[in-house]
């Protein structure tokens, strides 16, 4: 297996893998804040069946520090910068986690030739923020304005100030009919830290991925109640079954065409 190396995307190094393999190429897209690493959980194991490449976007891991706020476009530009680097000219599956899914639906919009099936897990929502709002207005702003002074006190990489100015995302059919997977968190909290992470606010959030995956035609919603914003690191065997599914789901609907 390839080890982790660095290519230049627009004149700056961005540190990546790719396991080399043949076949479905997947695409992993971290989330917030963190590198390639992210999917540490999975990568050896989806490696050993499939070209995999994962990275760190400018900014994060290991790749070149940034100097500039990036908006999801930008970063979504990159990736189809860091594909043809890497001389991938075949459409990925393309995997996000959390903040990762706003890039991710941004290139499957911008990108739609590049882009065979979507997953996105426990993805950041233009619309979570909404969520709290819905269940006591008052007490939701003042948790968000703080989380937001938490958020930037905390040194947090530029892709939240993307983040919070919630603007609307391409659903479908801005993202064409591909096959799409959405992997949601409706795991209750002992102590809820937050409105968001309330019993009433979890369902919610379950309720607001499965009927945005079930607006695409190929579109399926797995919502798990085992673990919270990692499912890929707390239930990897599940995400990895979720994976080969959907790129079955890939090979067989070529086989039909």
């Amino acid at each position: 297996m390839a080890q982790p190396a660095k290519v230049l995307v627009n004149g700056l190094e961005m540190e990546y893998e790719d396991s080399g393999g043949e076949g479905i190429t997947l695409l992993l897209e971290a989330g917030g804040s963190a590198g390639m690493d992210d999917w540490q959980s999975i990568y050896p194991a989806l490696a050993k069946q499939y070209r995999v490449i994962r990275y760190s976007r400018l900014g994060n891991g290991r790749s070149a520090p940034i100097e500039k706020n990036y908006s999801s476009e930008e970063y979504a530009d990159e990736a189809k910068a860091l594909l043809q680097a890497l001389k991938v000219d075949t459409p990925v599956v393309y995997i996000a986690h959390s903040y990762g899914a706003y890039i991710a639906r941004v290139f499957a919009a911008r990108y739609p030739q590049d882009v065979v099936a979507l997953m996105l897990v426990e993805p950041a929502s233009e619309h979570d923020v909404d969520i709290m709002r819905a269940i006591d207005l008052v007490q939701a702003e003042k948790e968000i304005a703080q989380v937001k002074l938490d958020d930037m006190r905390g040194g947090m990489s530029n892709q939240y100030l993307d983040f919070w100015a919630k603007r609307p995302l391409p659903d479908y059919p801005a993202i064409p009919d591909i096959p799409v997977t959405v992997i949601a968190s409706v795991k209750k909290y002992d102590d809820p830290p937050l409105l968001f992470f309330t019993d009433e606010a979890r369902k919610m959030w379950g309720e607001l991925h499965s009927h945005w995956a079930k607006t695409f035609p190929q579109g399926r919603a797995v919502l798990t109640d085992q673990s919270y914003h990692y499912p890929q690191k707390d239930e990897p065997d599940m995400v990895i079954k979720e994976i080969v599914r959907l790129v079955q789901q890939v090979i067989t609907a070529k086989s039909h065409k």
